[in-house]
């Protein structure tokens, strides 16, 4: 088999030190860029047979027609989420493969350490301590045996977080828009068939499902006044996913009691770079910021060695399965026109 000529975009030292050790054999020729795939820079990728893009990269209409006409096969997103991605305008253009599940474990017990940070304020005390401050009033949490969790998608992340909450003897909800039975049973959690119930009866709220139009902006204004006043809200899947402003106005008013979030609505222009010197001038992110019972990471649950090592592993094995004909497991498609094509034939088209 020819090398395959990738180019891969928004690279970090970590991309390049993991896919690197992925590719000992040389069966790649990887190119790293360090700006993000967007239509100013899609014609780096001028003369390579692939692209890897990242959370933040642009697949966008115009991005993926102009691979196309570059001669551009496939794109492999390294992340799970392909929120970014215009699958209508991919469509028999480029295939579209992801890496669906590169450390669950990985998620779910970064949720746990917000969750801990925030209820037990460690963040702040360990400031507190730095500055010779060994006061500890306003430092109060609580108790988590016996709260109430609610758990908005039981795919692979959610349901080991459950497992995790179980353990410290908390009571589980959870809602799925394709729930499964026999787990909740098997393993001792209780779906609700609204989320309007789901909200009024939990303590801590983390989001596990997938950004989709239905899901765009789910904890709202309205979703918000169904809580309880001292609600933990956790944010470790997209941040389209809360209506930032709704989320501001509410912890303003003390709607909400704390809020953790690894994710932003706009995170593309700030999150995995370093502004220490120049600042940042987006108001709303500031605003976040500015909270105290609020603990903004930088997209950063996932990041484990472990999962580094699954991202590139699985990324180059989807990259390799589409230059040697084989199947696309992990392909990500717009549409079936009739019957499944992908059934038959173990490709979108």
């Amino acid at each position: 088999m020819n090398k395959i000529k990738l180019a891969l975009f928004d690279a970090k030292p970590y991309d390049r030190e993991y896919f690197d050790r992925q590719n000992a054999d040389g069966q790649f020729t990887i190119k790293y860029y360090e700006s993000k795939l967007s239509p100013d820079t899609a014609a780096l990728a001028e003369g390579y047979d692939a692209v890897c893009g990242f959370v933040n990269d642009d697949f966008s209409g115009p991005v993926l027609d102009k691979l196309e006409e570059m001669g551009v096969k496939i794109a492999a997103l390294r992340c799970a989420g392909y929120n970014n991605v215009d699958l209508q305008s991919a469509y028999r253009k480029i295939h579209i493969v992801r890496v669906p599940a590169y450390s669950p474990h990985a998620v779910a017990e970064y949720a746990v350490a917000l969750i801990m940070a925030l209820n037990r304020k460690t963040h702040r005390a360990y400031y507190r301590v730095r500055d010779n401050n060994f006061n500890i009033t306003g430092l109060a949490g609580f108790d988590m045996f016996g709260r109430t969790a609610g758990i908005i998608g039981t795919g692979k992340i959610g349901r080991i977080l459950i497992g995790i909450l179980k353990g410290f003897g908390m009571k589980v909800l959870a809602y799925d828009a394709f729930p499964n039975p026999a787990a909740a049973q098997e393993e001792g959690f209780e779906y609700v068939s609204e989320l309007e119930e789901l909200y009024r009866k939990s303590d801590i709220i983390s989001l596990h499902c997938p950004l989709t139009p239905e899901t765009q902006h789910m904890i709202n204004e309205e979703a918000i006044s169904m809580m309880k006043s001292d609600v933990m809200i956790i944010n470790t899947g997209r941040g389209g996913l809360i209506n930032t402003q709704a989320l501001i106005s509410a912890l303003k008013t003390k709607r909400i009691g704390s809020a953790g979030l690894d994710v932003y609505e706009e995170e593309g222009s700030w999150f995995f770079e370093d502004f220490s010197v120049a600042g940042i001038d987006d108001d709303v992110l500031a605003r976040l910021l500015t909270f105290p019972n609020v603990l903004i990471t930088s997209h950063q649950a996932f990041f484990t060695g472990e999962a580094l090592t699954n991202i590139a592993e699985t990324t180059l094995e989807n990259l390799k399965a589409c230059f040697d004909g084989k199947p696309l497991v992990n392909e990500v498609c717009y549409r079936c026109e009739g019957n499944c094509e992908k059934k038959v034939s173990g490709r979108c088209f």
